[in-house]
């Protein structure tokens, strides 16, 4: 059977392997095919043992936070079974390698007092190298809303990605990126909860749609008080920004002669039937009239009032 000839995909939506395909050390000549170019990228890059001394940190890296603990703990087991998943490097010269990704793995080796870790090498100028360590940290489970939203952000300035392009490179929904970038205008108490797993990702989608920060970190301090569940806190701050816009409303439609009216006709209403009367109207002359009554003899007072 004849073997199909590899079909040409654009960059996008196809992460690290597009990257490293696309790499600026390896171009497709003229006439060459797609397969030419895979097999000359493999043959530039492999897998070796190098030596940790000789690896210098990823500027590019879109961690900042690594838990002590879990590192000891990931150190232990590579004392017992080794590295079972290699890092990625890139060469710089002969000897001297930069990290692309597997920054956790490099530094539990380093604790677990390895002299050499296996290392895929990749061809990579500074610009894939950016995007390789940010797509492949995003692909990862274990880290936090912050963090991702934060490689989001630098995919868009530093990679000069369109937001459409982004959801295509990291394979998510442009609804689910821009939920991501929201986090990043909160005020930075809050985010700090939710990189440190003090706070879900639902509890800050529900405090970026309150603007006053005052107001968002005093709602952030009754959620962790109160243990508010998201959708208590969903629920509180739907109720906050509905009362502001019935105060809003109210203040907006009504002018001094209407506010006029309402306050004679309110007094009036309530003299006549012995309680406090709301009445409510816009700008067209549409409302609503409230009569309270605390029990059922005051109610059935109301009523022989309005002869019902």
């Amino acid at each position: 059977m004849s073997k199909k000839p590899v079909k040409k995909r654009s960059a996008l939506g196809r992460g690290l392997g597009a990257l490293l395909e696309d790499s600026g050390a390896v171009r497709k000549k003229e006439g060459e095919s797609e397969e030419e170019v895979i097999k000359k990228v493999s043959s530039a890059q492999g897998m070796n043992e190098i030596p940790v001394t000789n690896i210098e940190v990823n500027p590019y890296q879109p961690r900042t936070h690594f838990d002590r603990e879990a590192l000891e703990e990931l150190a232990e087991s590579i004392k017992v079974q080794g590295i079972i998943q290699p890092i990625t490097v890139r060469k710089l010269s002969d000897d001297h390698y930069q990290l692309i990704s597997g920054e956790r793995r490099l530094q539990a080796s380093k604790l677990a007092g390895l002299e050499k870790v296996p290392a895929y090498v990749r061809l990579a100028d500074d610009q894939q190298m950016l995007e390789m360590a940010l797509i492949e940290n995003i692909q990862r489970e274990n880290l936090n809303a912050i963090e991702i939203a934060l490689s989001y952000q630098r995919l868009l300035s530093e990679c000069s990605l369109k937001q459409e392009e982004l959801g295509d490179r990291v394979g998510k929904k442009r609804a689910t990126v821009n939920n991501y970038l929201r986090l990043l205008k909160l005020p930075p108490d809050i985010q700090i909860a939710v990189r440190d797993n003090q706070l879900s990702m639902g509890h800050a989608r529900a405090l970026i749609n309150i603007e006053n920060i005052d107001l968002q970190l005093d709602i952030f301090k009754q959620v962790q008080d109160k243990q508010l569940s998201v959708r208590k806190t969903e629920e509180l701050v739907r109720n906050l920004m509905q009362g502001k816009e019935e105060k809003l409303t109210e203040k907006k439609k009504l002018n001094p002669e209407q506010e006029r009216t309402i306050k004679d006709l309110q007094r009036k209403l309530s003299s006549h039937f012995g309680t406090r009367i709301n009445v409510k109207t816009d700008e067209k002359n549409k409302g609503e009239i409230k009569i309270p009554f605390d029990s059922t003899d005051e109610l059935n007072r109301i009523l022989e009032l309005l002869d019902v």
